[in-house]
């Protein structure tokens, strides 16, 4: 996210958004430390944070706390619960996520 984020950034002013950065990763994730992902209060993303169930949990966190207000969140996505193993997921990790909520 350099050039293109902030070229798209331009194009949504006065708007609230939240930025999902993986902290820390144990086992096998699709993303590693250091992969953000911005998502709007509509839901709609700039990024990927890795795909899948994964992803969408942390867009629907990030949607969560922008609608509440919170300044900050942290989460952590488990992709070897058994949820994850009836949904044929592979990965078998897990991604401790740093949420930050801000206006821009």
């Amino acid at each position: 996210m350099n050039r293109e984020f902030v070229e798209y950034l331009s194009q949504r002013t006065n708007e609230t958004l939240a930025v999902a950065t993986i902290l820390h990763t144990a086992g096998s994730t699709p993303r590693k430390a250091g992969t953000s992902m911005v998502v709007f209060p509509d839901g709609s993303i700039f990024g990927t944070i890795g795909g899948g169930r994964a992803e969408n949990e942390i867009r629907l966190s990030a949607i969560d706390s922008i609608e509440k207000r919170e300044n900050y969140r942290r989460i952590e996505v488990k992709l070897d619960d058994d949820v994850a193993v009836k949904e044929g997921m592979v990965c078998g990790g897990c991604m401790d996520v740093w949420i930050r909520t801000q206006n821009v």
